[in-house]
């Protein structure tokens, strides 16, 4: 029995497949490449891992927030494969595999939306899982939701781009700022699987995505207000 992970939310490709010894994960820079690198990087992987198609019981998926394109091909990529064996799929929110991906048991995630804007939520670990104390929403850095009380972890990659008012912003509530972390294909099969186990996979053609944001590009007008080019 082994379960797969794809996350194809941001420029950085994440694949895992969990095997008899625990789970392992490919990742690289891809940028916009996803569409050509997606299948070949996880056969690599299926073949590192002695794992074959038929092994699947289950596959999940970045489910969002994330890029448009990104989201996009990876869901169409799981249908094909869940669709073709049989198998369930479950999708997990990005926001939530980066405070997996934290170790912390209450964090502030925060995601480069592009557009000026962040992906922004915050959690805290209980026993059956991840609660959200905010709800992931996209909104300007100056805007992102704040939590209740002090001691909170605060992650992603919101943090290194608008650093400054992040940092101002959760100035009271965060007492640790990780801008480098990264969700990854690891956490999703971390979250995903006690999921499968307890029969919440969902048909290939119930995927859905969450994408929080309606427009997917900014204006030439409303790029220069920003500053942008």
């Amino acid at each position: 029995m082994a379960y797969l992970a794809l996350d194809t939310a941001t420029d950085y490709l994440s694949l895992a497949v969990s095997t008899p010894s625990g789970i392992v994960c490919h990742g690289e820079m891809v940028g916009q490449k996803h569409a050509e690198l997606t299948l070949p990087r996880l056969q690599d992987l299926l073949t590192a891992t002695g794992t074959e198609l038929a092994d699947l019981e289950g596959i999940a998926f970045a489910s969002g927030p994330g890029s448009f394109t990104g989201l996009r091909i990876g869901c169409g990529i799981v249908q094909g494969l869940a669709f073709t064996l049989g198998i369930p799929v479950l999708g997990i929110s990005t926001l939530e595999a980066l405070a997996q991906a934290s170790g912390q048991e209450r964090v502030i995630t925060c995601l480069d939306a592009r557009m000026q804007q962040v992906y922004a939520a915050a959690y805290v670990r209980s026993e059956s899982g991840w609660v959200s104390v905010c709800e992931p929403v996209v909104c300007n850095p100056e805007a992102a939701p704040v939590p209740d009380g002090s001691g909170w972890h605060a992650c992603g990659s919101g943090f290194a781009v608008f650093p400054e008012a992040l940092q101002a912003r959760f100035a009271a509530q965060a007492t640790a700022f990780d801008a480098a972390l990264r969700p990854s294909a690891a956490q999703l099969l971390e979250l995903a699987m006690p999921r499968f186990a307890a029969g919440h996979g969902l048909p290939a053609a119930q995927a859905e995505l969450v994408y929080l944001r309606d427009k997917v590009a900014l204006k030439t007008a409303e790029r220069q207000q920003a500053g942008g080019h």
